[in-house]
């Protein structure tokens, strides 16, 4: 059956109305005519342009809720009151939209408000997520750059890498052919058999549900090797990392900083 869920965004209009700010039907996201509120406030810009920032905002949440981002726009409409509104907008528009060139319409006509000048609906489809095990050099070049822009503090060379290679299970992810985040499996240790199983998503590609994929297929992986427990590990100061390994049901069981180090570092426990 068809995934189908609604997004809400908190604004007084979806109650009052009836609607959702946004619709994941399957590999779809619809997203409503956005217009120029802060919902938090409920206030809006008098200036267009402002209106058009926090139109971008709003969708932009939107979207990362439903696990996608602007990368995966494939249409979009501009519905403006005033015709000559539209063009000071196209340096917003086209800072978000410059490079993933939607297919676009504008239409001059009325909003429901007379304080709205414009209102922003769009259409997303999610992009299927690829995981593949590290080999060979290239792959491996790409694990090592993941890892080390996520734990600098721990950055390796590629030798220590290639080691890396020989004892756990590494692998890349990917979105179309961009490299988006990595993972490590340390197979069972111990009387307790724990495997540990590290995700980790460079920072631009966040909040989209790619961290989740890594590690659903990490442990996936930790449990067929005959884990009977599963830990992991994060840099304290990765604030991100802390809080998604939470979200996925991990408990904080140790800090500690290494030997001749003064990096904070956290171990977790799945619950």
């Amino acid at each position: 059956m068809t995934e189908r869920r609604a997004i809400l965004s908190g604004s007084t209009f979806e109650e009052q109305i009836g609607y959702a700010r946004a619709v994941v039907d399957g590999d779809w996201v619809h997203v409503s005519g956005t217009t120029g509120f802060d919902y938090a406030t409920m206030t809006i810009s008098d200036d267009v342009v402002e209106q058009a920032e926090q139109c971008l905002r709003n969708i932009g949440a939107a979207l990362a809720e439903a696990g996608c981002g602007f990368s995966d726009v494939v249409r979009v409409r501009y519905l403006l009151p005033e015709r000559e509104d539209f063009e000071p907008c196209w340096p917003v528009l086209r800072k978000v939209f410059g490079e993933v060139r939607p297919a676009a319409t504008m239409m001059v006509c009325g909003l429901s408000d007379p304080r709205m000048k414009i209102e922003i609906e769009v259409y997303a489809r999610h992009r299927s997520l690829r995981i593949e095990a590290v080999h060979g050099e290239n792959m491996l070049r790409e694990w090592q750059y993941v890892h080390n822009a996520i734990v600098p503090p721990a950055a390796m060379s590629l030798d220590e890498a290639r080691e890396r290679l020989g004892r756990y299970r590494l692998e890349n992810a990917y979105l179309g052919d961009r490299l988006v985040g990595c993972s490590t499996v340390r197979p069972p240790q111990g009387e307790e058999a724990v495997a540990t199983v590290i995700a980790r998503v460079l920072p631009e590609y966040r909040r989209r549900g790619f961290g989740a994929a890594l590690y659903e297929r990490g442990l996936a992986y930790a449990r067929v090797l005959g884990a009977k427990g599963v830990e992991t590990c994060v840099l304290a100061a990765n604030g991100d990392g802390l809080r998604f390994a939470e979200k996925c049901g991990f408990v904080e069981a140790e800090r500690y900083v290494l030997d001749g180090e003064s990096d904070l570092w956290v171990d977790l426990r799945l619950g």
